[in-house]
Order: structure tokens, then sequence, then C-alpha cells
């Protein structure tokens, strides 16, 4: 598992999204074990309490579970798993319109831009 931290945003959601992202991309499959979190904190490089933090989080939104004296798994709950993918592609969208908005681009110019750079990422 690779985290590239920035300084913007706690750690501990940082890991989250981490782990959303390859829920998303299907990295990370329904009912498959996750380090536990000592060895997420040592694979990298983070305090074991922020870890501690990040795997809290994930059980409070329902994307893991840990049943006692076992390993952490992902849910296998679909409802939640689907919630992910749409929650991750709402805040890219939510972040790129922002990013724009100041520069005052009219829609239609702006979707033809995207359409156009969407459709050419990896034809190069």
């Amino acid at each position: 598992m690779n985290v590239n931290f920035n300084n913007r945003d706690p750690v501990y959601l940082q890991v989250v999204r981490s782990f959303k992202e390859q829920i998303a991309i299907g990295e990370l499959a329904p009912g498959e074990e996750i380090p536990s979190r000592r060895e997420l904190a040592n694979r990298i490089k983070i305090n074991p309490n922020t870890a501690q933090r990040a795997y809290k989080e994930m059980e409070e939104q329902g994307l893991i579970h840990t049943e006692r004296n076992h390993p952490s798994k992902i849910t296998s709950d679909e409802k939640i798993l689907g919630k992910v993918r749409e929650e991750l592609l709402e805040q890219a969208v939510d972040d790129f319109v922002a990013s724009v908005r100041s520069i005052n681009v009219p829609i239609e110019e702006l979707l033809r831009l995207v359409e156009k750079s969407y459709t050419s990422v990896g034809n190069e």
C-alpha cells in the first residue's frame, strides 16, 4: 500500500481515502483481510495511533469490520461499496469545478475540453 501524503489533509483521512481508492478500483475485494493497524503503520511509516484512527473512521463508515481477535476485513455490503466510487467521483468533480470556476469558463467549453482530455488520455 502506497499513500502519497499531502500537507493539507489529516493523515488518517488520507489513509481512509487510499483504502477507498483501492476498493473503487478493485485492488481490495469485499471480504478481503487488511493489514493490522500496527502493520499498516509500519508499512506506510505513520504513527500507530494514526492508523488506529483511520481504522476507527473506516469502521464508523462501514467500510471495514473487525471481529474480536480476527483481522479487519473490507465490507461485503454492496450498498456501501457502491457509495465509495460515487463519493470519490463527486469529490474529484467538486475539486475540478472549484479550480476552474474562478476563471469563468463557459460550461460548453469546459465540457468540450473535458471530453477531449478524457478521450485522449492513454491514446497518446
